[in-house]
């Protein structure tokens, strides 16, 4: 399937990234790499339909919502992709397998296959590098104001995946790789708090997450990728509530002064 970079977007097509909070003041940065379940109307679909877009496959259900909340509470900019993660994943590298999945939890994705260089290009330049241009831009602003962002990315999980190894018990996950200052006391705030938290389970940030090594790890900034179960996020008060659960954790930690200076673990 081949579409040429100038015919990707329409007017009518949603736009790639949108800010939440655009002139918020608070040192707390959110972003959401899989917030939407759209996709640009020149790709068809991806040849799938509707009720396959809006499974886990196709995006993060309740991620955006739980990211409005807290940007909310916290006057916090929230920075949120604008296309499914079928037609290119933010949260994954520029030629990783898994960057344009042709088959995703069991589902062929027609629309995927046999993508020649020039449908990846577009995809990338219209849906890829501008989302993470913003979050550039964005953390460049905060620096130049004086702030150190403390990046969090938010995300869910299915309760299980294929169900082969059973169900998630975590209602929350804490990924992370080599900085702790955020990670650990947060993991820590959870649980004492009653939760069932996930110590990069059920994925591992030592594995991969695209974003936050870009843009928070490569610059020392403190940061930590959240992943909230979805059958918790399955109504707005769901997600309204989980997003108060995180924030009542984050709140106490974001002013550790340890989080206002970059460091490079």
């Amino acid at each position: 399937m081949t579409v040429s970079l100038s015919r990707l977007l329409s007017s009518d097509d949603p736009l790639p990234v949108s800010v939440l909070n655009p002139g918020a003041h608070s040192p707390l940065l959110l972003l959401c790499d899989h917030a939407s379940h759209a996709v640009p109307a020149a790709l068809a679909g991806l040849g799938l339909p509707v009720a396959e877009l809006t499974r886990h496959i196709g995006w993060d259900p309740g991620a955006a919502l739980v990211s409005a909340h807290l940007a909310g509470r916290f006057d916090a900019a929230a920075v949120l992709s604008g296309f499914s993660r079928l037609v290119i994943d933010c949260n994954r590298a520029p030629g990783d397998p898994t960057s344009i999945p042709e088959i995703s939890d069991g589902t062929v994705v027609p629309g995927n296959r046999g993508l020649d260089e020039a449908a990846v290009l577009a995809r990338l330049d219209a849906c890829f590098w501008p989302y993470h241009q913003v979050i550039t831009a964005r953390i460049a602003q905060m620096r130049s104001d004086g702030r150190v962002p403390v990046v969090v990315a938010v995300h869910s999980f299915t309760p299980c995946l294929n169900c082969a190894g059973g169900a998630r018990p975590w209602q929350i996950g804490v990924l992370w790789n080599h900085d702790p200052r955020l990670a650990v006391p947060l993991i820590e705030t959870l649980r004492a708090q009653g939760v069932c938290v996930g110590d990069n389970e059920p994925y591992s940030g030592r594995d991969s997450s695209y974003t936050v090594e870009t843009h928070a790890a490569a610059a020392g900034l403190p940061h930590v990728l959240i992943e909230l179960r979805q059958d918790l996020l399955g109504d707005p008060a769901g997600c309204a509530h989980w997003a108060d659960v995180l924030g009542d954790a984050l709140a106490p930690l974001l002013a550790r002064p340890e989080l206002a200076r970059a460091e490079f673990h």
